[in-house]
């Protein structure tokens, strides 16, 4: 237990927070949520206007089930950098909804999302996983937009994907190069499948049951989706490729390899760190074992360098590791671990902005933003005033109440980043989406800001009393 008076409580660090949000961000919309979404994805951008983008955002509503369980998808409009008034983004109300994200469809989602996954090559094709073995996957402009009361029988996903023995509830990935699905579960299997012959026919027939071509077997019929109540007819439903055994317990979480279609790595609560080959059979490439000293929750392969992989643990730290010199004496041997929460590690991903950058995300609340790169250097940018901070860390969003569950950036618009928060334990109910951009004197080059400052100054000298 956390001795008293060490650390300040949520509610005067989210005080403090608030205060300083004109400082510290270049935009905030805050959004109160009735039911929480343990998941937050941006899907395509639909269009852009001078002073801000429209995009897609897909979430969910984990309900109590009073109303069913949904799919949300909603239009966000994005605010572009160096638009928002400081004084205007600081003015919202917790218990409000943003006027930037209007819902625009919803799908009956049989049994509760614990997590979304856009397909990389086209963003309108999404997978989910629930409390069963299947994977969703779902075509969002097919699906009918559903009123979801009461009694309401479930949408219907336009494709499943079998193979699991007992429930897949987190791990899930999709490649971004190939139309290729990637599972984990309670059976501590890693699953893969190609959904190649299914995409271009979801739109022209949802009901279809087309052989997955290069994939292996033959489409089949699933007779129940997750705990449906649907009583509609069955839903076509694709075979693995492969199924990779090595995992000693569930598998937490699975990542394709960014360069290629083939590799990908996954993490469990066996704490231990798989790669895989698909082209070398289904055992594991390498594995390190105690890759953590607890069990194991999130990975994420960086896009700019593949040698680096990123893990979260329930350890309370994340983890960096070069794929090419993975353990000592048989055991993780990461390169850095940066220890910036005290409590567990839920999600962490690399940036798309910039190669040594990235955020993670924990049951404290907070969602840090890091960059392995300052670890070592004189920690004197603007951006690095935090009190005692850990290497490495250079910003750390406080927006959130309760444990920070998903977080994404968004690849259309640098910097900008959607988190959400299961809000249950401390405003007892509901959740927090935040979509935010940090204020870019934070983390341009020092050089380049002190210039910009000083240019500033002197205009303000120049300026009539």
């Amino acid at each position: 237990m956390r001795g008293k008076g060490t650390e300040p409580s949520v509610n005067d660090r989210y005080t403090q927070w608030k205060s300083l949000v004109p400082v510290l961000y270049d935009w905030l919309a805050n959004h109160n949520l009735v039911w929480p979404s343990l998941s937050c994805r941006w899907g395509p951008q639909l269009d852009q206007a001078t002073y801000k983008n429209r995009q897609r955002l897909y979430l969910s509503e984990q309900t109590d089930g009073s109303v069913p369980n949904t799919l949300v998808i909603a239009n966000c409009e994005v605010v572009k950098p160096r638009v928002a008034a400081a004084e205007h983004i600081s003015q919202f109300n917790e218990e409000a909804r943003s006027p930037f994200v209007k819902k625009y469809k919803t799908i009956i989602h049989p049994g509760e999302v614990n997590r979304i996954r856009e397909l990389p090559q086209n963003s309108k094709i999404v997978a989910t996983h629930t409390d069963s073995p299947d994977v969703l996957i779902w075509d969002i402009e097919a699906q009918p937009n559903r009123h979801a009361a009461l009694g309401a029988s479930n949408s219907r996903p336009d494709l499943l994907l079998t193979g699991h023995q007992d429930n897949a509830e987190f791990a899930l990935d999709m490649c971004p190069s190939e139309p290729f699905v990637l599972s984990g579960g309670k059976d501590k299997s890693v699953i893969l499948w190609s959904i190649q012959d299914h995409i271009s026919s979801l739109a022209s027939d949802p009901g279809s049951a087309k052989s997955p071509g290069s994939g292996g077997s033959n489409a089949k019929h699933a007779s129940k989706v997750g705990g449906s109540n649907d009583k509609s007819t069955d839903n076509p439903s694709v075979e693995p490729r492969g199924v990779y055994q090595g995992h000693g317990d569930t598998v937490e979480d699975v990542q394709f390899c960014p360069s290629s279609a083939h590799e990908f790595c996954s993490v469990g609560d066996d704490s231990c760190l798989i790669l895989w080959d698909a082209r070398a059979g289904t055992s594991p490439v390498v594995k390190v074992e105690k890759a953590h000293d607890a069990d194991l929750h999130c990975v994420d392969w960086n896009p700019h360098d593949v040698n680096l992989i990123l893990t979260g643990s329930a350890d309370n730290t994340v983890r960096m590791f070069d794929r090419r010199n993975l353990t000592s004496g048989r055991v993780g041997s990461p390169i850095h671990k940066f220890e910036g929460h005290n409590a567990a590690v839920l999600c962490v991903q690399w940036s798309p902005d910039k190669s040594s950058v990235f955020g993670s995300s924990a049951e404290d609340g907070l969602l840090n933003i890091w960059d392995h790169e300052k670890i070592g250097k004189k920690q004197e940018t603007v951006g690095s005033k935090l009190p005692n901070a850990p290497p490495g860390l250079f910003f750390r969003h406080a927006g959130h109440r309760d444990k920070v569950v998903d977080f994404h950036w968004n690849t259309s618009d640098p910097w900008t980043i959607v988190s959400v928060s299961d809000d249950c334990g401390s405003t007892g109910g509901g959740g927090t989406l935040q979509i935010w951009r940090m204020i870019d004197l934070i983390y341009r080059p020092e050089e380049e800001v002190l210039a910009e400052l000083d240019k500033f100054k002197s205009h303000l000298l120049t300026c009539p009393a």
